[in-house]
């Protein structure tokens, strides 16, 4: 069927939608347009499916969401005993997600499968606990994180609460291609009520007690107890999910002194105060920042739309703010952990920790320094998320902290993403902790470099949208393989990672990697440093990671600059 057959076969199919064929209609002469909206259908992976909202297959819409629910109901119920056990669904503040999230119920209840919608919106990580508290066979949460405004998403979750693997993923994506569009029904939203499909849950099934379990996280919490009260915190959720329960955790811990910005504390699906609704941007900050020179804090949070991600700037002593970035949060988090638990003697000795492969090595050097053993995967918290499962089947390690550069944080077992509620109280122990001896958070972060090395982290994408761009990722992806570097910025290239084959190549000897297959090209230099492309799994992006260490803050920049300009150089 061509693009243009597709095109007439929506215009045919929902007729009977005027919003819809109004979008549609308005196309009809933009031969490109619809090309891009038709040439493909919005793929569904273990990230599920995101993508710019608005009619069209490869689009966000009501449609893909029902399509997508019934390819999930139809998996699940390959095993019909199991799909009565129901999916949870959440959904944050963006634009269609509270439609979203009931057609995705109203679907299940009509395949049979019981539904547990949120009474309103809610973070990925209560998402998460959700589906193992209530003992649900899968979950569902409507959110595009912190994309822009015109975006949307949906993404699935296992009965462990981590985001569906590459076999589930493909599962789904089955039955997705053999179900027409106009296959899908939805329940009269009263009648699944009536026949005990639909629940809708709230607080005193999920909230209260994620709120409990998170609290019991602290590593000190007489030190909150009585540092809690003085520590100055402006908090600002970006109009999204994180809200009501980063607020209320903070409370109930005791850091009483928190002020929110108000410009940003109400959802607003347009994010009308910043660009993008991303704690790894600076600019999302600019409100918060003016709110702590008036109120005096010395620390600032923000988390994303649906609250899985946690940034933080901090005040140094001489006045000047610093945005910190995901690593120097998540190894001040690392090193705060261990060093605390060994003081205590509650440092297990099968402890371990796990990031991504393009996050830090520096959490290496730490875990090393205290004995715990420290594993990686691909980028993605749901390998993350296995990781703590494995760790729990076998018994072989105790989980302590798991990260991504991404600005996601994790130290339960009993929610299997990032979680900026987690997070929160974190970083929050650790600045009572600085406070307590007379320092600055960000003191912390400059006394672990001078410990074990200053390392800096360049991230650059380069952006490749439609048809073409995905041309353009393959083909970079494919002229790299064929021909990969022998040194990069004067540093000789000692290993090359392809995960895609699966292998670590150094010395012309081959072995395998132990990860998941995935698209992902990795260069091993001298002196510890590193390279890492890969095309992004939710946006057409390709993305280049770059690690550089040495003794000084200057020589590290230095470093991670040269490389940035050298890699960046292999995708033109």
């Amino acid at each position: 069927m061509t693009v243009r057959e597709r095109f007439e076969e929506w215009l045919k199919d929902f007729a009977g939608d005027p919003e819809t064929l109004k979008e549609l209609e308005g196309i009809r002469k933009d031969d490109r347009e619809i090309e891009d909206r038709f040439y493909t259908e919005l793929s569904f992976g273990t990230a599920g499916m995101r993508g710019v909202l608005g009619a069209g297959m490869n689009r966000m819409n009501k449609y893909n969401v029902r399509r997508a629910t019934k390819g999930l109901a139809g998996y699940l119920k390959e095993k019909p005993e199991e799909a009565q056990r129901g999916v949870v669904i959440a959904y944050d503040s963006r634009h269609c997600s509270a439609e979203f999230a009931r057609d995705t119920a109203l679907v299940l209840c009509a395949e049979g499968v019981p539904a547990f919608l949120f009474d309103a919106l809610r973070p990925v990580p209560i998402l998460s606990y959700a589906v193992r508290h209530l003992h649900a066979i899968a979950g569902v949460v409507i959110t595009a994180s912190h994309n822009p405004p015109q975006y949307n998403g949906y993404k699935v979750y296992g009965e462990d609460g981590a985001q569906v693997g590459p076999e589930a993923a493909e599962g789904i994506t089955r039955i997705i291609r053999s179900t027409k569009y106009t296959d899908v029904r939805l329940m009269d939203e009263q009648e699944a009520k009536d026949k005990g499909l639909l629940k809708i849950i709230g607080n005193k099934e999920v909230d209260d007690d994620y709120i409990a379990d998170v609290k019991t996280l602290s590593i000190n919490p007489e030190l909150l107890a009585k540092e809690g009260s003085k520590l100055k915190i402006v908090y600002t959720p970006l109009h999204g999910s994180g809200n009501v329960p980063v607020r209320r955790l903070l409370k109930e811990i005791g850091l009483t002194n928190v002020s929110v910005v108000k410009e940003q504390e109400m959802p607003d699906p347009n994010f009308s105060t910043i660009k993008v609704p991303n704690p790894e941007d600076p600019g999302a900050y600019t409100l918060a920042f003016k709110l702590a020179e008036e109120v005096g804090a010395t620390v600032i949070f923000a988390t994303d739309p649906d609250c899985d991600r946690l940034g933080v700037a901090v005040k140094d002593g001489e006045g000047e703010w610093h945005l910190l970035t995901g690593n120097q949060i998540g190894c001040v988090m690392l090193h705060y952990i261990l060093s605390s638990k060994q003081k205590a003697g509650t440092l297990p000795k099968d402890g371990a920790a796990v990031k991504s492969i393009v996050s830090t090595s520096l959490a290496n050097r730490i875990c090393d320094r205290y004995g715990v053993a420290m594993f990686e995967t691909l980028t993605g918290f749901k390998f993350i998320g296995e990781k703590i499962q494995q760790f729990m089947d076998k018994g072989d390690h105790t989980f302590l902290f798991g990260f991504e550069e991404s600005y996601g944080f994790l130290s339960s077992t009993f929610v299997r993403d990032k979680d900026g509620v987690n997070a929160s109280l974190l970083i929050s122990e650790v600045a009572c902790a600085c406070m307590a001896e007379g320092i600055t958070l960000y003191d912390r972060v400059q006394e672990i470099f001078k410990e074990y090395g200053y390392y800096v982290e360049k991230v650059a994408s380069t952006t490749l949208p439609g048809k073409d761009g995905l041309a353009k990722m393959k083909e970079i992806m494919a002229n790299l393989r064929a021909n990969p570097p022998k040194e990069l910025a004067g540093l000789k290239v000692t290993a090359v990672r392809d995960y895609l084959k699966g292998t670590r190549t150094a010395d012309g000897k081959e072995e395998p990697t132990g990860l998941p297959t995935s698209d992902v090209l990795y260069f091993e230099l001298e002196k510890g440093d590193w390279v890492c492309i890969r095309p992004s799994g939710t946006e057409p992006k390709i993305k280049l990671y770059c690690n550089a260490n040495a003794a000084s803050k200057e020589e590290a920049v230095a470093a991670s600059e040269a490389l940035a300009v050298a890699a960046s150089a292999l995708m033109a």
